[in-house]
């Protein structure tokens, strides 16, 4: 006796609906930003900026607001030399965060480009640190101006050299601080080893630095490599003089040639190392 089998069912075709979105770079930022937004850090780490950059300008200005020759922007630049410390740890967490919780698997999966990845963590991180540090700043020149009302380093809000683009400059600094933070996250991807270095090349390096002030001319050649640290290049750009140093242009592209040689090495890591 022969048994008849049924024929067996057609297999369901194992391709997805098409969907109607598709994957952008302005859908990569918007994610990029969402994450950054949504985490307390962030918001922690502006207010505290802005705490210390109002508060340091205060006392800068009461303590030496009478003194001949010392101006109210410099009052308001002067506490970068604190608050970009902090720019360059919030680079670093927006990275390591991800590796430390194995979100970086799903951004990569989600991304398989990783230099798209890459290009709209650092373009997020330096939006936000310079519009951020730009309304900070305006905030500490309002607060101080009256400090220097009656005195030859009044802030002069007519002139655009002298009181805006100083602000301007030490606003994109503070963006450049944090690329190099987010820079030094993708590279070690370790937290604590990051930021470790960021401290290190932004506020360890230049006391060291300086300690050769009087070591004699056989290592003057540290003090003028010390002149290209990002910590100097950044102060030479904010308020530049005729006796510096470094002119203004060159410390321009110092600053940018930190960033941008710290993004390629972080692209060449990314691209190449496994998440």
């Amino acid at each position: 006796m022969t048994t008849q089998t049924a024929p067996a069912a057609q297999a369901a075709p194992l391709t997805a609906p098409a969907s109607g979105y598709r994957l952008s770079f302005a859908r990569v930022l918007r994610s990029e930003w969402i994450k950054l937004a949504t985490v307390r850090s962030t918001w922690w780490s502006v207010a505290i900026t802005a705490a210390l950059t109002i508060g340091i300008a205060v006392l800068i200005a009461l303590a030496v607001g009478k003194v001949p020759g010392f101006t109210g922007i410099t009052a308001v630049i002067m506490p970068i030399q604190f608050t970009m410390l902090l720019a360059g740890i919030l680079g670093v967490i927006s990275v390591t965060g991800e590796y430390s919780t194995g979100m970086i698997r799903s951004t990569l999966t989600a991304v398989p480009a990783r230099g798209v990845v890459l290009a709209a963590k650092a373009v997020v991180m330096a939006l936000v640190l310079f519009f951020t540090s730009l309304a900070i700043f305006f905030a500490a020149a309002v607060v101080v101006s009256p400090i220097f009302a009656d005195t030859a380093g009044a802030i002069d809000w007519a002139s655009f050299d002298g009181t805006y683009l100083p602000i301007l400059v030490a606003s994109a600094s503070m963006a450049a601080f944090a690329l190099i933070g987010v820079a030094l996250g993708f590279v070690l991807r370790s937290g604590a080893g990051a930021i470790a270095a960021v401290v290190g090349l932004l506020f360890v390096l230049p006391i060291v630095v300086q300690m050769f002030a009087m070591a004699g001319e056989a290592w003057k050649w540290v003090l003028d490599a010390g002149n290209y640290l990002p910590m100097a290049a950044a102060q030479f750009a904010i308020l530049p003089s005729e006796q510096a140093p470094v002119d203004a242009n060159t410390a321009y592209l110092t600053l940018a040639a930190w960033v941008v040689g710290g993004l390629l090495a972080a692209w060449a890591v990314l691209r190449t190392r496994d998440a």
